[in-house]
C-alpha cells in the first residue's frame, strides 16, 4: 500500500485494549488540530498497511503491537510512537514529547513492559471502539 507523505496521520491502536481506547479518547480530547486518523490494529485498513510495509502480523491468539503512528510517509512504533503523538497534542501534553532525549532502549523498555501487561492491567472489551459521531469521519476502520 503506497503511502502520501501528504496524507493525514494515522495512529494505529488494539482495538480490544482498554489501555488503548483510553489513549485515544485522550488523543482526542487533547488534540491540538483534528488532524490524526485512528484505525485498529484488528482492521483490514492497518493489516493492508503492515503487510506492504514488510511488518509481522499477530498471529492468532497473540496480542497485537499497542500503538503504531504513520506520519509523513514514516511508521514509527513502540515509544517513537507515542512520542511522535504527543507532538500534536496542546500543552502541558505536547511537553511528553521531550522524553525522546531519554534513550530509546529505555524507553522501549518501559514501553514494553506496559504493552506486555496491558491486557492483565486494564482488561480488554470484546468488541473495537464504537465511534462517537466526531470520531466517525476520522476512523479508518474499512474491513
Amino acid at each position: 500500500m503506497e503511502r502520501d507523505p501528504s496524507e493525514a496521520p494515522i495512529l494505529l491502536f488494539d482495538g480490544v485494549c482498554n489501555l488503548c481506547h483510553a489513549a485515544v479518547r485522550f488523543v482526542l480530547a487533547h488534540e491540538r488540530a483534528e488532524t490524526i486518523r485512528f484505525a485498529s490494529l484488528q482492521s483490514g485498513f492497518a493489516r493492508r498497511l503492515l503487510e506492504a510495509e514488510g511488518r509481522a502480523l499477530p498471529q492468532p491468539g497473540e496480542a497485537p503491537a499497542s500503538m503504531i503512528f504513520v506520519e509523513a510517509g514514516r511508521l514509527y512504533e513502540a515509544s517513537d510512537a507515542a512520542l511522535q503523538v504527543a507532538r500534536h497534542l496542546r500543552a502541558p501534553y505536547r511537553l511528553l514529547a521531550w522524553a525522546r532525549l531519554v534513550p530509546r532502549p529505555i524507553r522501549d523498555a518501559v514501553y514494553r513492559f506496559v504493552a506486555r501487561h496491558r491486557y492483565r492491567w486494564f482488561g480488554t472489551r470484546d468488541a473495537c471502539l464504537l465511534p462517537t459521531d466526531a470520531l466517525r469521519d476520522r476512523l479508518r476502520d474499512e474491513p
